[in-house]
């Protein structure tokens, strides 16, 4: 998959990273780089880092008695969450490219086997929020 910017100029890049050192070092201060997409970034780590009970209670609902969030590595954690956060708050964004968008930040950070795994995630997850918040 082709990004017609730099990773590191990834919206989604950036909010990955940022919400990683928030959720994994709670000292850190969050500052907001000045960015083409500066205000969407801020909405979406605010409002993961706001509404984490909810995402969470949402995830485990959603993804079934058998599978365990904290058992998953921190990044796919923190993907799953603001990706979730975008299913639920988002609703004018289309699925299909919420989910495009993290698994092209994802090549970022991750490898293809855990990429496919992620899809599946996201794919399973978003289609019960969507269909059960229709």
């Amino acid at each position: 998959m082709r990004t017609s910017f730099s990773p590191k100029n990834n919206p989604r890049v950036i909010i990955i990273q940022m919400l990683y050192g928030k959720f994994y070092n709670k000292d850190e201060e969050l500052s907001f780089p000045k960015h083409r997409f500066k205000k969407f970034i801020k909405d979406i780590v605010s409002g993961t880092l706001e509404r984490n009970d909810i995402i969470l209670e949402e995830l485990d609902k959603n993804l079934g008695d058998q599978f365990s969030l904290n058992k998953l590595d921190k990044l796919f954690q923190v993907i799953l969450k603001s990706a979730t956060y975008e299913f639920l708050y988002k609703p004018n964004s289309s699925i299909n490219i919420i989910i495009k968008e993290y698994l092209i930040a994802s090549n970022f950070f991750l490898d293809n086997s855990q990429i496919k795994y992620l899809n599946a995630l996201l794919d399973n997850v978003a289609k019960k929020l969507r269909s059960s918040n229709a």
